[in-house]
């Protein structure tokens, strides 16, 4: 299997190969209206359903040591909604065909739902069948 996935931080230069670029976040940055994050070149396309959602993002933010809970609940969260769960199962079989990215505006992978949400993608473009 040779999934063409890729990360990116929010804002930052485009790489060879990245494809298209993905929005996981759940708001657009400050001052950017809805119309203007693509030609503003922040991602292609805006998909907050594969972010975090508000409650988990003011738990992590309440937290001291949210960091070693947080991939767990955002996983658990993702794989509870149908929808979010999908959305997973599209972005693997499109990963499978086309190079894509998906972003988030954390500086560090390592403490970013991106990383947990490409290892979702991953998991869900090794599994045989439909929905």
């Amino acid at each position: 299997m040779n999934l063409k996935l890729r990360t990116f931080q929010v804002g930052s230069p485009r790489k060879r190969g990245e494809g298209l670029r993905i929005g996981t976040v759940r708001y657009l940055p400050r001052g950017v209206y809805k119309k203007d994050y693509a030609k503003l070149d922040y991602f292609d396309i805006w998909f907050p359903i594969l972010a975090p959602s508000r409650k988990l993002l003011k738990w992590a933010h309440s937290q001291q040591d949210s960091a070693s809970k947080f991939p767990e609940k955002y996983k658990r969260e993702m794989m509870s909604n149908t929808n979010s769960r999908q959305a997973i199962k599209l972005l693997a079989k499109l990963a499978l065909k086309t190079p894509i990215a998906i972003g988030c505006y954390c500086e560090d992978e390592r403490y970013c739902h991106r990383s947990v949400l490409r290892k979702l993608i991953k998991e869900a473009a090794s599994e045989k069948g439909g929905a």
